[in-house]
């Protein structure tokens, strides 16, 4: 296939020429031993199609005896996406899923009306020094899903596809792009692709997607004249076609995500998700009361309720 089947930016066409609608620049915290950049909320932006959270964690290397240790705390109304560049996560939670994620696979797991999960790192890893490098958000549930079943899905990475042309090459995590569909059960209809480019290579992204983003992750990229370096997250406004370009020396690696807006306003708090301000309250409570189900095998220890005020 070629990547070229969106036009490019038409030269005098304002609109054209200028696709870019918001660009965060993620606030970082440091977690002790590694930081994580947190670009979705954001005061410029709550959400990019279903998207409404997103976090990159590293690239940090993790010391002897030291490193990721999340206790089990509950969600409500969001599926988490985790997807990992280096380095490897232990997921555990209240459904009885244990399993590693390695680079390049797919966590998805859907909270619905609550679920509980760990994420830790087996024993055997903390004896030695480890890279840590990834992307975790949440994709909002549709209102006629919040309430349901929490589920969980695992995709390796042998099974997401990935494709090349001209020195872009692209694997697909969720949803669906360039005429390919990855395996992961979507909620909505959206897309969340790893594209890399070599240099002097580029890739469009084409304006079927009411809301689309671009976060950058390594290299410099060029859209319509302008240059971007890494940790920023690029919102399009709708309706233009675009194409992302690496006019560098060094390769480039970014993520495009988004779709279709969302059926209402979410709320978001904590670890909850929700259409409902009073579903909120109710799942504060649930957790405080110890209302949620337990993870098996990591049931000893929970992150308590924060004391802050609600939605």
């Amino acid at each position: 296939m070629s990547w070229l089947n969106s036009p490019d930016p038409v030269p005098g066409d304002a609109a054209s020429c200028d696709p870019i609608d918001t660009i965060i620049v993620p606030r970082t915290s440091d977690l002790g031993g590694f930081s994580v950049r947190r670009a979705l909320p954001s005061a410029k932006r709550r959400m990019v199609g279903p998207f409404i959270f997103f976090d990159q964690m590293g690239p940090a290397e993790l010391l002897v005896g030291g490193g990721i240790d999340v206790r089990p705390h509950p969600h409500i109304g969001l599926a988490t996406v985790t997807y990992l560049f280096e380095g490897e996560m232990y997921h555990r939670d209240s459904l009885g899923t244990e399993i590693a994620i390695a680079p390049g696979a797919l966590n998805w797991m859907s909270a619905g009306k609550g679920i509980v999960h760990s994420e830790r790192e087996r024993p055997e890893r903390l004896q030695a020094k480890r890279p840590l490098f990834g992307l975790q958000s949440w994709v909002a549930l549709p209102k006629h899903l919040e309430e349901g079943d929490p589920t969980f899905q695992h995709h390796g990475t042998a099974e997401q596809p990935e494709f090349a042309d001209n020195g872009a090459s692209v694997k697909l995590i969720a949803g669906s792009l360039y005429g390919h569909t990855a395996p992961v059960k979507t909620a909505s209809d959206m897309f969340y692709a790893d594209i890399a480019l070599e240099p002097g290579a580029k890739v469009p992204l084409d304006a079927g997607w009411e809301e689309r983003g671009l976060y950058t992750v390594s290299g410099q990229i060029t859209i319509a004249g302008q240059t971007f370096d890494p940790a920023q997250l690029l919102v399009f406004k709708p309706g233009d076609n675009l194409v992302v370009e690496n006019n560098s020396p060094e390769p480039a690696r970014f993520v495009v995500l988004g779709g279709e807006p969302m059926d209402g306003d979410r709320y978001i708090w904590w670890n909850f998700v929700s259409s409902s301000k009073e579903r909120i309250e109710q799942a504060k409570e649930d957790w405080k009361l110890g209302r949620f189900d337990t993870v098996p095998g990591d049931a000893e220890e929970f992150i308590p309720l924060p004391d802050r005020p609600g939605p």
